[in-house]
């Protein structure tokens, strides 16, 4: 049958997912062996579905039906900024405040919050890619054995049909940067919150994670290809993981998890 989606492509999907997976499995196993604790990659994805999947979204279903939302929709550098800052306001708030409050006892050992990125990226990964993909192989295999499917009709299936195999792994690629940058901009939040003398890496990292987004979508918008848009965004991923690198040189102390959280920001204080 003419209309079968090619196996190269459902294989692709599912290596896309199998990536999707595996980056938070991976860094999850890395920071335990660093002693880094269960709680901080757990808090680091309820953080993620709570504030970029439920509040983000919430504030969004308001302003869209306001005169604003026109006017920012009909101009994709303003769509790039705009979106941008609310992807970095709800998701750099809600490490500042998830690291401030939920992980406040875990402050003394900073491992902690490289397993808060890795949570908060990694769940990221899982529902927007590997959950995606897992769908669209579910949906192919059903299609391709002539099976109707409740994930979608001849619609979906001809656009699976017509997409290169390759565009199925470019979430996978995006993904590693994305992770990267949500670990990078963890270490960020993790000393604001941890020392109050630093607390202006909070402002910084919505700024930086605005930037990221914005680019990314003002790129898109432009009609630029997919691969010189996934190469900006690893530039700028490489940046800020040498600046999280310096935060954290800067900033880091030995693991001192049974001092108490006061102490341990006195110290930090007294090193800054």
């Amino acid at each position: 049958m003419e209309t079968l989606i090619p196996n190269l492509t459902i294989n692709a999907m599912a290596l896309s997912a199998l990536i999707g997976l595996a980056i938070p499995v991976a860094l999850y196993i890395i920071l335990r062996k660093k002693g880094a604790k269960h709680l901080p990659f757990w808090t680091g994805a309820i953080t993620f579905i709570l504030f970029a999947l439920v509040l983000e979204q919430l504030v969004y279903s308001v302003l869209m039906k306001t005169p604003f939302w026109m006017t920012v929709s009909s101009n994709f550098w303003l769509l790039g900024i705009f979106g941008g800052f609310m992807a970095g306001f709800f998701e750099e708030t809600g490490r500042y405040i998830a690291m401030k409050t939920v992980l406040r006892k875990k402050q003394g050992n900073d491992y902690n919050g490289l397993m808060y990125g890795a949570g908060h990226g990694g769940i990221e990964a899982v529902i927007l890619l590997s959950v995606t993909m897992i769908i669209n192989v579910i949906f192919s295999l059903q299609t391709n054995a002539g099976v109707s499917s409740a994930f979608g009709g001849l619609d979906a299936a001809q656009a699976l049909i017509n997409t290169p195999f390759w565009m199925m792994l470019v979430g996978a690629v995006e993904r590693i940067s994305a992770v990267a940058i949500h670990v990078s901009l963890s270490v960020l939040v993790w000393f604001a919150a941890k020392n109050n003398a630093k607390v202006w890496l909070y402002p910084l990292a919505i700024l930086l994670h605005l930037i990221v987004d914005a680019v990314a979508v003002i790129l898109s918008y432009s009609g630029v290809n997919v691969w010189i848009i996934e190469g900006a965004v690893y530039a700028m991923a490489i940046a800020l993981i040498f600046l999280a690198i310096a935060v954290w040189k800067k900033n880091h102390v030995a693991s001192v998890e049974a001092v108490p959280a006061e102490d341990a920001v006195t110290e930090a204080e007294a090193q800054a």
